[in-house]
């Protein structure tokens, strides 16, 4: 039986951290389900897309809609063997709701995979989580990350790394090294 992958999203998601993962994770055999507090499977979240220009921070622009596949309240987090946390706006306010922090830390004390990339790490944090790992994400995210106890890691956006079975990257230029790591620490063997 195909191991199952919850993600935790919300409107303004960043699109390629939702789209890229759940697209490539489902490709590869795993039963991939996308929820967000207060919507129904078949709903729609916005998406937005993050793009490093060369100002002082991402610039952003509208996405696609995303269309849910699992209902929010229907969610029991002891069915899932791992967690997914995309970034962009999502993670700032769907950490609002005490139910996403208690999926977030069955997964900790259960010592189930975790992938956090970019603002994903603000459930984290949000969640207390974080105290004694080393944690990477958006740069901006690094205070939140230190404030919850972690060992914010500085490293280039096109890299991930891994702290047992948690595995954090700053932004989705770092997919195929986030994925590769995350599939890793899911026990998956991938042979060309």
């Amino acid at each position: 039986m195909a191991k199952k992958i919850l993600f935790l999203v919300g409107d303004y998601v960043e699109d390629y951290e939702v789209m890229v993962p759940f697209q490539t994770l489902a490709a590869v055999g795993y039963t991939v389900e996308a929820v967000c507090p207060g919507k129904t499977a078949g709903e729609v979240i916005r998406t937005a897309v993050h793009d490093f220009e060369g100002d002082q921070t991402y610039s952003e622009k509208r996405g696609h809609n995303f269309t849910l596949n699992k209902s929010f309240n229907e969610v029991n987090e002891a069915e899932y063997d791992a967690l997914v946390i995309p970034g962009g706006r999502a993670p700032e306010y769907i950490r609002l709701t005490p139910r996403v922090l208690e999926i977030t830390r069955h997964f900790f004390e259960k010592n189930k995979p975790v992938a956090a990339i970019c603002h994903g790490a603000q459930v984290l944090a949000a969640a207390g989580v974080l105290k004694g790992r080393k944690v990477t994400a958006y740069p901006a995210v690094g205070p939140d990350v230190a404030n919850a106890g972690a060992e914010y890691v500085s490293i280039p956006v096109d890299k991930a790394i891994t702290d047992g079975v948690l595995v954090t990257a700053p932004a989705w230029p770092a997919h195929p090294d986030w994925l590769a790591q995350f599939m890793r620490v899911l026990g998956a063997k991938i042979t060309l």
